[in-house]
């Protein structure tokens, strides 16, 4: 498992991250390693990269998200559509599209 407060990510992220665990356990979600911007993260589960969840705090409210839905095929990805999204809806989010 990642240490949270070890990683350079925006604290907003962290504390999603946090959230997430607190949820769903320890190891129970991946992070995509490809993201270098500090301001957001890629999530999928371990078993299931191909589904995806690509959140980011840039161009966003202070202490709101944006999040794109990413699937196996592009042309079925949500990219744009959530934006300036509060910590509960950023994770009900998450909830239906990787667990659902």
């Amino acid at each position: 498992m990642v240490n949270v407060w070890a990683i350079d990510k925006d604290i907003t992220l962290k504390l999603l991250l946090l959230e997430l665990v607190r949820l769903y356990g320890e190891n129970t979600l991946a992070l995509k390693t490809r993201e270098q911007n500090r301001q957001a993260i890629e999530l999928c589960l371990p078993h299931d990269p191909a589904v995806s969840a690509y959140v980011y705090t840039f161009a966003q409210n202070r202490g709101y998200y944006g999040i794109d839905l990413r699937y196996p095929i592009s042309e079925h990805n949500i990219i744009g559509e959530n934006e300036n999204l509060s910590l509960d809806q950023v994770l009900e989010i998450i909830t239906t599209h990787l667990f659902s």
